[in-house]
């Protein structure tokens, strides 16, 4: 199976993710992907025992998720995908691992759909920041986002919808289950006091 360049391939997004990316993305940055996404997927890969070209092309998808944002926010993954598919023969990705590579980016979307290990490792690995000890500050930056590119939210609007979300989402691996679903409980007990805070606030 071909060896591609993966190196090459990261410096490309890392140095599109440090120039390219609009004033308002707050939360899909460059450090989002290099300090966030990409050590949750090496961390569940390591667990899950997956190397060689597999671990190579999931990384990539790692590095890849979000490229879309130097283009626009919506549909960000088509985007991303297509951009991928444009740049990755560059750096002697084949056919078939090029098409891995989308589909890795694709199971990111949300409503997330992963169809494999490797997409489901991802999809985990994105949404790693739930069930982290330093979710609040990333989760403001979220909304910040958000609101840049949207109208402004109340606070009850925002921990409502967040509340909902992360009390909906259920990570894909037993892995990253074992790993983030404790801290992920306590993430949305906060929100809660929080919600019931900025409520007595407001009568």
């Amino acid at each position: 199976m071909n060896q591609p360049d993966f190196n090459g391939a990261r410096q490309y997004v890392v140095e599109r993710l440090s120039n390219e990316l609009p004033p308002g993305v707050r939360y899909h940055t460059r450090a989002h992907t290099e300090e966030i996404v990409a050590p949750a997927t090496d961390h569940l890969a390591g667990l899950l025992n997956i190397q060689g070209v597999p671990l190579l092309l999931l990384r990539t998808g790692a590095y890849f998720h979000d490229m879309g944002f130097v283009v626009q926010t919506v549909n960000h993954e088509e985007i991303g995908a297509s951009i991928a598919e444009k740049v990755l023969p560059d750096y002697g990705y084949d056919r078939q691992q090029i098409e891995a590579v989308r589909n890795l980016i694709m199971a990111t979307k949300l409503p997330q759909s992963p169809h494999n290990l490797l997409e489901q490792i991802l999809a985990d690995a994105d949404l790693d920041i739930l069930g982290r000890a330093d979710f609040m500050p990333w989760n403001q930056k979220l909304r910040e986002e958000i609101e840049a590119y949207g109208k402004p939210l109340t606070d009850d609007q925002w921990l409502s919808g967040q509340i909902r979300f992360m009390s909906e989402h259920r990570y894909w691996t037993e892995a990253a289950r074992n790993l983030r679903d404790t801290q992920k409980r306590a993430n949305i007990q906060s929100l809660v006091t929080m919600q019931l805070r900025a409520k007595v606030l407001s009568t």
